[in-house]
């Protein structure tokens, strides 16, 4: 199925947009001080993602610092402790850095673009260690002391994120995407009642030929019926991915991990050895994979356990699909935004219009394409034009 078959119609970008009002408040802050320069929560926000977007394709980081006042206003210190600290972190602050609600009148954020991450201690540490010591300074030690200071680097620590925490992803970098889904609260209801439905549905109805797989899996080869891995969900949330399981036990996972990481990075091989077909997503001819194992990734038919993972809740019938840890390992700034903006599917864009067949940066494209223009509609057509890509195969291994 040819990609004019799912034709979008195009979003106004809203960078350009931003753009132009980032402009417009740098001038109106340069020479402003305290509550001139504090942006309201929905433009600081606006803002966040504009500096997101910059970052990835300049590749210069920066620090996201939230100082949380909650705790203060238990002590009724509200009104002029909040004017005060507004009007400190102006200070000690440079006129390009960004000051904002990041929730109204409770976290006041910073926004320090452009930073160098280079040096003997962390950039965090410095910013931190120098925040802490104008609070105190400034204010009464008891009331600075009370005050919550988070540092938030973007791109973020793919090591440190994945050692303390089960996601790779900080949230609080990405208000935006959340906000973006508490707009749609009808349609992302219908979108997750399609998800029981459907995959209750297709578990009860298919049953048979579910357990008709199970006994060939279990009678061909030895081990267990299901393949069990960990996925990366939205967010970055960690989940176990249900597949039947295709390949021999107590096979070399490195393959895999090789030739999909050299796959995102453009370097298949296909060059070197003379080959003219196009670089495929998955291995061809892996030598890891069962005959019966053959026939089910070629249907697709060891797909079906993921209709659990959607009834669970951690994928949905659409969207992209979960990338593996190491994958997300070697993806660049823009790549990640997959796993940011759409929780992952059975099904989605990909599948029905090139699956295996395309490059990796046109796969992610399509998979932002769909998550910037989702809805219920084009959710109906994907899953109608599934089963159509599934008999083809093509792309399929």
């Amino acid at each position: 199925m040819g990609n004019s078959d799912f034709k979008i119609a195009a979003r106004e970008d809203p960078a350009p947009r931003l753009r132009r009002d980032k402009i417009t408040l740098l001038r109106s802050g340069s020479g402003a001080t305290g509550r001139e320069r504090v942006l309201q929560e929905e433009t600081l926000h606006a803002m966040l993602t504009l500096e997101r977007r910059r970052a990835e394709r300049s590749r210069k980081p920066f620090v996201l610092m939230l100082l949380d006042s909650g705790a203060v206003r238990a002590n009724g210190h509200r009104s002029n402790f909040v004017e005060r600290l507004t009007a400190i972190v102006c200070d000690a602050t440079r006129e390009t850095d960004l000051i904002g609600w990041y929730e109204s009148g409770t976290v006041l954020a910073v926004i320090f673009t452009e930073i160098c991450v280079e040096g003997e201690n962390p950039v965090t540490q410095v910013l931190h260690s120098k925040i802490v010591r104008t609070l105190q300074e400034n204010l009464d030690p008891k009331l600075a002391s009370k005050l919550h200071i988070t540092l938030h680097v973007f791109p973020e620590d793919w090591q440190g994120n994945r050692e303390h925490s089960d996601r790779v992803v900080d949230s609080k970098l990405y208000s935006d995407l959340s906000k973006k889904s508490a707009k749609k609260p009808f349609p992302m209801a219908m979108k997750r009642g399609i998800d029981i439905v459907g995959s209750i549905l297709l578990l009860v109805l298919l049953s048979p030929l579910l357990a008709a797989i199970a006994l060939a899996i279990k009678l061909s080869s030895k081990g267990p019926v299901i393949f069990r891995q960990d996925r990366l969900g939205q967010f970055g949330k960690r989940f176990e991915f249900l597949k039947f399981r295709t390949m021999y036990v107590d096979n070399d996972h490195h393959i895999h991990r090789e030739y999909v990481q050299k796959f995102i990075a453009g370097k298949t091989g296909n060059e070197s050895s003379g080959e003219n077909e196009p670089a495929v997503y998955k291995i061809k001819n892996d030598p890891r994979v069962t005959p019966i194992g053959r026939f089910l990734r070629k249907t697709s038919l060891d797909e079906f356990p993921q209709f659990w993972n959607v009834l669970r809740g951690e994928m949905s019938l659409v969207g992209p699909r979960p990338p593996v840890p190491y994958e997300y390992e070697v993806y660049d700034f823009w790549h990640r935004r997959r796993v940011l903006e759409a929780k992952p599917g059975v099904t989605g864009l990909w599948q029905v219009t090139g699956r295996s067949r395309i490059c990796f940066d046109d796969m992610v494209r399509l998979d932002l394409r769909y998550s910037q223009t989702w809805s219920i509609w084009l959710d109906l057509r994907i899953l109608l034009a599934t089963p159509r890509a599934v008999l083809m195969g093509d792309g399929a291994f």
